[in-house]
């Protein structure tokens, strides 16, 4: 098994639930810089960038590859670059898989699926492509027409969506950065969204289970526990042992700074991390349901608070909070 974006939070984490499963997994990275974050495992590796240096010899023997490399981008700019790392990176992957004939499990997101409420939530629905796509969901959704092109033609695959994921084992951070900002200063300060809590081992148990054997359906949807952001912040609080103090920010005010970002970057020549497409995710209900991954592979979501104490406590030991 090759596991690909080994440095990130999910790779990182389906890496080590291999390695303790006794799989004896490779961890693909871009360059020596994420080396850093295989601490603890010895493990082969593989340096190569799925982009442009050759594939199929790195894949002959690894019968399953598990794509988590991606390019993360909640705003509306880097397209190049995003096309470039999410695109076609997972097309020159899927091809060489089916060159070899390897197991490919690719790894998107629910962004590019139908979103859902609390009340009624989306499911493995494809959601055609709409004006208010980020970055990231616009790339995703034609990495997953790649894969599936592929598949056409041959290829054993399953495409995989996690809800926001939250775990130890997140070395940049990524997902974790809300965490963090959740329980910086007296009190949290929350969008007027929602979104789905997942427990990064169950969805990476959940992975390895898929491939364990083939699965029924193509897609899975590994979401997790639906919350408001602002009962986020307070189980964040609470896991870090903060006081629960949570106050949620007007739609308009959060759309205002989502604007005020936008301006920013053009003048600056460099994207926010808060911004006109981020507010708008932000301010908005983003839940699914993972019915039919857990009926059909026993997927077993976790609580979010397990998450995010797990986080907030490998986050204090290793010095970023």
């Amino acid at each position: 098994m090759i596991v690909t974006g080994a440095a990130g939070l999910l790779g990182n984490t389906v890496l080590r639930a291999a390695a303790a499963r006794g799989l004896e997994p490779t961890a693909w990275l871009r360059g020596r810089a994420g080396e850093r974050t295989l601490a603890g495992l010895d493990l082969p590796v593989v340096f190569a960038d799925l982009a442009v240096d050759p594939l199929e010899k790195h894949l002959e023997n690894a019968g399953i590859v598990v794509h988590c490399a991606a390019r993360v981008e909640i705003g509306s700019t880097g397209a190049e670059a995003s096309r470039r790392d999410n695109v076609l990176a997972t097309a020159r992957l899927a091809s060489a898989c089916r060159a070899v004939g390897a197991l490919l499990i690719h790894i998107s997101t629910v962004d590019t699926l139908a979103w859902g409420t609390r009340e009624a939530p989306g499911d493995e629905t494809p959601a055609a492509p709409h004006p208010r796509d980020t970055t990231y969901a616009a790339t995703k959704r034609l990495a997953e027409a790649a894969v599936l092109a592929e598949m056409e033609r041959g290829l054993a695959a399953t495409i995989v969506h996690p809800g926001f994921l939250l775990g130890p084992w997140d070395w940049k951070p990524s997902s974790g950065r809300m965490l963090l900002a959740a329980v910086r200063g007296p009190v949290g300060i929350a969008p007027p969204g929602g979104n789905d809590f997942c427990h990064a081992g169950a969805v990476a148990e959940a992975i390895l289970t898929l491939a364990d054997r083939p699965p029924p359906s193509r897609r899975y949807v590994l979401s997790g526990e639906a919350l408001t952001y602002a009962e986020a912040f307070r189980q964040m609080r609470r896991a870090a042992g903060r006081p629960p103090r949570v106050v949620e920010a007007p739609e308009a005010l959060v759309r205002a700074a989502g604007w005020a970002g936008d301006l920013w970057g053009r003048i600056s020549g460099r994207e926010p991390a808060l911004n006109g497409a981020a507010a708008e995710v932000a301010c908005a209900p983003h839940h699914f349901s993972s019915a039919r991954a857990i009926a059909e592979i026993g997927y077993r979501p976790r609580p979010a608070i397990e998450a995010m104490r797990e986080a907030w406590t490998w986050f204090v030991q290793r010095g970023y909070a």
